[in-house]
């Protein structure tokens, strides 16, 4: 079971490093230099998913290692 998390949490890991390198070091850029309205707006909307999905992701990581912490319901 053990083998199975560990791939899964590298797994995990694998794709948001080539998402975050993909988006930042080729589609981003690419958006930035067309230099368009259109371009732009595209740019900023996939930096606030970005975001959004690295929100997300820490929020989860922390629930996974303090699945207690938050909760008034055991003092």
């Amino acid at each position: 079971m053990f083998a199975m998390k560990l791939t899964l949490i590298l797994l995990g890991a694998l794709l948001y490093l080539a998402g975050t390198l993909g988006w930042f070091g080729w589609l981003g850029l690419g958006l930035l230099d067309a230099g368009t309205t259109e371009a732009l707006l595209y740019a900023f909307a996939g930096t606030c998913a970005w975001l959004l999905i690295s929100f997300g992701l820490a929020i989860q990581i922390i629930k996974t290692a303090r699945p207690t912490a938050g909760s008034w319901s055991n003092p």
